[in-house]
């Protein structure tokens, strides 16, 4: 039977469905049978409740999931015979007017838009490299050896330095009066870490062991706490101890400390370095698909289905909310989170997906079994038993379905690169890594 499917607007359709009453009611008698035999009911045997009392009790319910399983199944039919990609859930309500012994429903629903992707060699692509250098594997060390140093108490009479362990009392005060957060005692923090504001580490580098001072401090405009942004407090502070920083040194032992195999200074950097190569290519990587996507939105026309838009609203939403609570806000699962939020991000991502399928189908870029233990290796390698990460990825579906994005991400980049027009550009060790 031909299916007839009225084009509402854009990516909108309606299809009629038609079915008839006999078999909804063979399938709800059929149903209410199958319960009778196991349904409990006071007064009642399991099995010899009656089926008129059956009915009177469980038939709306009974009633009410047939037709949903019914209507559901005649959509899926009529859909796939139609040969319609259907995005999202449809709107279904019952239609006025059906001949006798029928029940007509228009269902209402969206469908996938067709993805026309223009001239990828006309596409401009920067495609940035990158490489650890000494100084890179240098400031490495100094972060690993900041993150194993210990602290001496300095002499009484010595002044507080960069570097330095402060143990300190202080007191804020804004027009006289104490603020949330403005008082702490017996508080440590390093000096010159950034901990502090800026004029709060001026004003006790130089101090000494038990010396108070008081000193004005502008907070910033931008401050976190918005109850003293742009305020100027009076703060009081009472050094109470200072400590000497040690950091170790380069050697074999600070080596064999962090686990390295071969505990020498040079198998130490040696290891450094490949971590930091692994690291490198990651953010490359990503700097560089990010730069494809685009360019890849930019090349593709095709109209959004509202459906998609609203499904992944919901998820970021949903996701911001679970964020909220893992934070400890109060009532997080009911916090109001406008869609205008998220709804450039949402819109993009179908956008991406759609377009991303449509060249992953049109072009056989589906990852291969040999990509995807390749990138399993690949992320198990940095970790100390590879093998067992490699099964860890292995024995679970979701986690292979989050490897395969990414192979077939990679195929993608390296697809529209190979067309597009590249331009390479060098960036430094740093800048790539104070990238988010």
């Amino acid at each position: 039977m031909a299916v007839t499917v009225e084009t509402l607007e854009k990516l909108e359709r309606k299809i009629t469905l038609t079915l008839p009453v006999g078999a909804i009611q063979t399938e709800v008698d059929t149903r209410l049978k199958k319960l009778a035999r196991t349904v409990k009911m006071d007064g009642f045997r399991p099995g010899k409740v009656p089926m008129n009392v059956v009915a009177q009790r469980y038939g709306y319910s009974v009633h009410y999931e047939v037709m949903n399983d019914k209507v559901g199944e005649a959509f899926a039919v009529a859909a796939n015979e139609a040969k319609l990609r259907v995005a999202g859930q449809p709107r279904i309500s019952e239609k006025e007017g059906a001949p006798e012994g029928d029940l007509m429903f228009d269902a209402i629903f969206e469908v996938y838009p067709e993805v026309k992707i223009g001239d990828l060699a006309g596409a401009e692509i920067e495609k940035v490299s990158a490489e650890v250098s000494d100084a890179a594997i240098d400031k490495t060390l100094d972060i690993l050896r900041k993150q194993r140093r210990t602290f001496a108490q300095r002499a009484l009479d010595a002044p507080a330095q960069e570097g330095d362990r402060a143990t300190i009392d202080f007191e804020g005060k804004i027009d006289g009066e104490t603020f949330a957060g403005g008082k702490a005692e017996d508080y440590q923090f390093l000096i010159g870490d950034g901990q502090m504001l800026k004029e709060f580490e001026e004003a006790v580098r130089g101090m000494k062991n038990g010396e108070s001072k008081t000193f004005p401090l502008n907070f910033p405009a931008d401050y976190h706490g918005k109850d003293v942004a742009g305020k100027q407090a009076d703060f009081m502070v009472t050094v109470k101890k200072l400590e000497a920083a040690h950091l170790p040194e380069v050697n074999e032992a600070l080596a064999k400390s962090l686990g390295i195999a071969d505990a020498t200074v040079e198998g130490l950097r040696a290891d450094i370095k490949k971590n930091l190569e692994r690291e490198v290519k990651f953010r490359l990587l990503s700097r560089n698909k990010n730069a494809v996507m685009d360019a890849l939105i930019a090349k593709a026309e095709l109209d959004l289905p509202n459906s998609s838009v609203q499904a992944e609203l919901d998820r970021m939403i949903e996701n911001a909310r679970a964020d909220l609570k893992q934070r400890g806000i109060k009532d997080a699962d009911k916090a109001p989170i406008p869609d205008d939020i998220f709804r450039p991000q949402a819109e993009k991502r179908v956008r991406l997906g759609l377009v991303v399928a449509e060249l992953v189908r049109s072009n056989d870029l589906q990852a291969k079994p040999e990509q995807l233990k390749a990138h399993i290796e690949e992320l198990a390698a940095s970790y100390e038993k590879p093998q067992e990460v490699v099964r860890w990825y292995l024995s679970d579906n979701r986690r292979m379905a989050e490897v395969e994005a990414v192979v077939i991400e990679n195929n993608v980049t390296d697809f529209v690169m190979s067309k597009a027009k590249v331009t390479e550009k060098t960036v430094s060790f740093d800048d790539l890594m104070a990238q988010n």
